[in-house]
């Protein structure tokens, strides 16, 4: 999916220039968030203000004067160059800033600008230190200005949708169920996420395939329940894992669907897409009430190695490869290897902040986990569906679920030639710049998980 990160990653010049379409999507700055004092926020608001209008006017030296010492060093005014021109091929030419959203987490000032382009709106995120200086520059919440429309295979008379809240109390999410009219109790699935900052849609671009999803399910009689993604966090970073990113909500949202009236207590479903899949199967350990797995897309093989793989196909997609290109792969090779390499009795104390701009807890926690081996621990019955030109999730993925479950009865695989990993039909080699262009999770996609349901 879309990476979260912009420009603070691991000083490799073209990974942060591309950075913007590998499947590792991670949020650093919002831990233990408070609101700042107003007097706070005027001063910083002015500063994040300053160093966008920076970028604007494409006065990329004057901007990098705003930087930390680190950030000077990682972001030299020609990376910060190629960086923001890769930003507005995506996005299109910048018009202006529209608002502001200021946050203290982690110990940092932190303000959201959120900024107008031609073909989207999104958050610049600019963080700063206790001396009024940026330490990091990450986007998010891109929007498509691109007016969502709804797929043929739709019945919008077929459902009805209500807001709904996973979890309680302060950390609660808003939620949206899908339901089909008629008699229930319906069956139902929860959508999760793939990696990074996503709206209940998993907006990506003009795309919004959890809304294909739940308007195509409910259209055929199951209920849907999908979420805002937590971008806001009650752990100190230093203890951050997948728990608190994906699982813990996932648990929430299936005892949300518990307790729905409308809804068949034995038949609710768990559909997770890349990490979302990836993950499903420690979901379903935690809770026995879950009635089975759908796994769009999901991640098999260790994440840092499925990064160094995505970096390559993108290198190659015009077949050659740089001497400079060979020297990121070297690099980004070393860090990989960083991250295999990682003890936590030898390291105690000594291992970096992050990785990968990922914090080392978070490695740590995925060290021994093997998603397909965690299935095959499982009695529930599991859908494994996989696009043919996913370059993110491949096929290698999909040959490791196979490999392990390939002798269940009750699991089931489906492979779709010309889709993407958003299940989107294509015909040439999908690149990123495919995300860009409209489009719908493909009819077959749902027809495939409604009927394995039903």
């Amino acid at each position: 999916m879309v990476l979260d990160s912009f420009i603070k990653y691991a000083g490799l010049k073209m990974l942060r220039v591309i950075i913007a379409f590998i499947v590792l999507q991670f949020t650093l700055i919002s831990f233990n968030a408070q609101a700042l004092t107003a007097s706070q926020a005027d001063e910083i608001e002015t500063l994040a203000g300053t160093f966008v209008a920076l970028l604007a006017k494409e006065d990329f030296s004057s901007a990098t004067k705003m930087f930390d010492a680190n950030m000077k060093k990682l972001v030299p005014a020609d990376s910060l160059r190629e960086m923001w021109g890769a930003l507005s091929l995506g996005a299109g030419q910048y018009r202006k800033q529209t608002a502001y959203r200021k946050i203290k987490a982690g110990g940092f000032d932190v303000v959201f600008v959120s900024c107008e382009f031609e073909q989207a709106t999104l958050n610049i995120r600019v963080v700063f230190d206790d001396m009024g200086k940026i330490t990091g520059v990450f986007t998010s919440g891109l929007e498509s200005t691109h007016k969502y429309s709804a797929p043929d295979y739709v019945k919008s008379d077929a459902y009805i949708e209500k807001e709904v809240s996973v979890g309680t109390g302060k950390w609660s999410l808003p939620g949206t169920l899908t339901l089909p009219r008629g008699n229930g109790p319906f069956p139902a699935v929860v959508l999760v996420h793939g990696s990074g900052s996503h709206d209940r849609d998993e907006s990506v671009g003009p795309n919004k395939p959890f809304r294909d999803l739940a308007w195509g399910l409910a259209s055929r009689g199951i209920a849907v329940l999908r979420y805002e993604k937590r971008k806001e966090f009650s752990v100190p970073e230093a203890r951050f894992t997948v728990e608190e990113e994906v699982i813990n909500d996932v648990l929430a949202a299936v005892s949300c669907l518990q307790n729905a009236l409308e809804i068949d207590r034995k038949r609710i479903f768990v559909l997770g897409h890349s990490l979302g899949g990836m993950l499903a199967p420690r979901v379903a350990q935690k809770d026995r009430r879950i009635a089975g797995l759908i796994i769009l897309a999901g991640s098999a093989r260790p994440m840092e190695d499925i990064i160094y793989e995505q970096m390559e196909y993108l290198f190659s997609i015009d077949n050659k490869l740089t001497d400079d290109e060979q020297a990121q792969l070297k690099q980004l090779r070393t860090l990989v290897q960083r991250i295999k390499n990682m003890d936590i009795k030898q390291d105690a104390g000594t291992l970096p902040p992050t990785i990968l701009g990922v914090p080392a807890s978070y490695w740590l926690d995925l060290r021994d986990y093997e998603p397909a081996k965690e299935a095959a621990k499982l009695s529930i019955p599991i859908l494994i569906l996989q696009g043919g030109r996913d370059y993110q999730v491949t096929m290698a993925d999909f040959e490791v679920w196979q490999a392990s479950l390939s002798t269940r009865k009750n699991v089931a695989f489906k492979l779709f030639p010309s889709l993407n990993h958003l299940f989107m039909h294509g015909e040439e080699k999908s690149q990123p710049s495919e995300y860009d262009q409209p489009g719908h999770v493909h009819k077959s996609v749902i027809v495939s998980i409604s009927d394995w349901i039903q």
